[in-house]
């Protein structure tokens, strides 16, 4: 309900007054903050394969024989499979009446199928050896291997696909079991397992050593590069059970009740919600009060933060060091150089982004959740111009093509680890503030954390599609660089900051901190 001072008062029931879906699940017991720490750990396991992705994938299938124009058509399964499954998962897992509970099957079985594709794709060159490829060693054999990149690309999006099965209901089950503790608290917990995830991922990738450690890793198929990557992913497939193990055995749900205290037709029968894909479509129109501004500052936020995400080590490599991955020997190292350095920036992100996470909760209880997003988005804005700005210092040079300019400069480069450092605060708080409002959102409808936070997803993938689509005309028109991306993202970010300030539900500080989405 609206209180006189204009903020948005969410009232939350518990047994019966909260909705159909709260009344249809038992009252959950209070959990101990070590407990939901404890229960959000698959997330740490699934961004630390997530990071190996990132950083190993792209530049792997290209020596399968993927042209670098198809590997970024690849990419675009990450945003189909967001859009697609993760509302499904979050509508089902929202009505799953197993005896685990409604979010932990989901979780063991998208766990299990990452595990699978994780296998595929690492020992993808072995299998497409014995599916009939070149029986020639790697190490004299450089042409395409078209059964590999196959069975690559098919463990690729088997992968996205994974992930995004697993996301939606850990992050909804944070908010199930967050209690007292509230959902900003558990959006934190969740930021900062994936910050350690990324932190570990980033590291393992860069590592170098794999096929030393484990030689029996190198095939006829597979040489050094390929070992590691195969050392590094299996790694992760351990870490991730690991994860998964822990996180199934704190996280006590309670079984989901479907058609207890549900509302029933004239004649008694019980009036059941409709099921099935187009449940999803039925689920926009029935969203909480506030949630299509947020979803809409959602998209702007995240078509802010696609250029950077997709281009940050790229950019490094082109505009910083000058390198060219197509030119000399000496531009070849130098953008190598620079793509390595753009990692160390990413890691340097991720442990900005660990400790910001706990300063989230504090900051959203003092000024408001939309105060912080809105910040956040200003901030981008800063930083995406500034990227720009240093890559004209760099260039020196405001009329030519990146690749015209051969300087380097050490002090640039400091201030671009700055930088990276610095887009871990906003990050963190892209991570965690959207879901926070819309778990409390989706309160006021007494449950139907699963489809909310999956409809939230569409907002962030279709961004991440017309970035993905669109990287190919910006290379060409602005002679293969950067800078006018970072420019728009600049924009974009200043237009979600804007909209923010005018249309974000203003949820009240004090029932920010005190809202309970568990139960439900």
């Amino acid at each position: 309900m609206a209180r006189g001072d204009g903020e948005l008062e969410l009232s939350v029931g518990v047994r019966g007054t909260g909705g159909a879906a709260a009344a249809a699940a038992d009252h959950v017991a209070p959990i101990s903050l070590g407990r939901l720490i404890l229960a959000g750990m698959v997330a740490g396991g699934v961004q630390y394969g997530w990071a190996l992705q990132l950083s190993l994938l792209t530049p792997y299938v290209q020596t399968l024989g993927l042209s670098h124009a198809l590997t970024s058509f690849m990419w675009l399964c990450g945003p189909i499979a967001g859009l697609v499954v993760q509302p499904l998962v979050g509508l089902y897992s929202d009505r799953c009446t197993a005896r685990w509970g409604r979010r932990r099957p989901f979780i063991l079985i998208g766990c299990m199928l990452i595990c699978l594709a994780v296998i595929v794709v690492g020992f993808s060159s072995d299998i497409g050896a014995a599916l009939g490829d070149t029986k020639e060693h790697c190490s004299l054999y450089h042409g395409p291997r078209w059964h590999a990149a196959i069975v690559y690309v098919l463990g690729f999006w088997l992968l996205d696909f994974s992930n995004n099965t697993v996301q939606g209901p850990a992050r909804a089950m944070m908010a199930d079991l967050c209690g007292h503790h509230g959902p900003s608290a558990a959006n934190s917990i969740f930021c900062s397992w994936m910050a350690l995830g990324n932190i570990l991922g980033y590291s393992s990738g860069s590592t170098n050593n794999w096929h030393k450690w484990f030689p029996f890793l190198m095939t006829n198929a597979c040489c050094e590069a390929c070992a590691n990557l195969k050392g590094a992913f299996l790694v992760a497939v351990v870490f991730l059970v690991m994860c998964l193990t822990i996180t199934l055995f704190f996280a006590k749900e309670v079984p989901y009740r479907g058609n207890q205290n549900l509302p029933t037709k004239a004649n008694g029968e019980v009036e059941t919600e409709p099921s099935g894909p187009l449940a999803v479509l039925k689920g926009f129109k029935n969203l909480p009060t506030g949630m299509p501004s947020v979803l809409l500052v959602t998209g702007l936020t995240w078509l802010s933060w696609f250029p950077f995400i997709l281009y940050d080590t790229d950019w490094m490599g082109r505009e910083i060091y000058h390198g060219d991955p197509k030119g000399s020997n000496a531009q070849i190292s130098a953008f190598d150089e620079g793509v390595r350095v753009g990692s160390f920036g990413l890691l340097l992100n991720s442990i900005v982004l660990g400790f910001s996470s706990f300063l989230i909760e504090p900051m959203c209880r003092k000024v408001g959740p939309r105060v912080v997003w809105v910040t956040s988005n200003f901030m981008v804005c800063v930083a995406m111009a500034a990227t720009a700005l240093i890559s004209f210092w760099s260039l020196k040079d405001y009329h030519g093509y990146v690749q015209d300019a051969i300087t380097a400069s050490t002090s640039i480069k400091a201030v671009c680890l700055v930088l990276f450092a610095f887009l871990g605060v906003p990050l963190a708080i892209l991570y965690s503030v959207p879901f926070a409002v819309t778990a409390q959102l989706a309160a006021t409808k007494g449950g139907g954390q699963g489809l909310c936070t999956g409809v939230l997803n569409i907002s962030i993938v279709i961004p991440q599609v017309i970035i993905a689509l669109g990287a190919g005309p910006w290379d060409a028109l602005f002679g293969k660089g950067n800078i006018p991306a970072f420019g728009v993202a600049s924009g974009f970010a200043l237009i979600g900051g804007v909209v923010g300030v005018f249309l974000l539900p203003k949820i009240s500080k004090r029932q920010f901190r005190a809202v309970s989405a568990g139960g439900h």
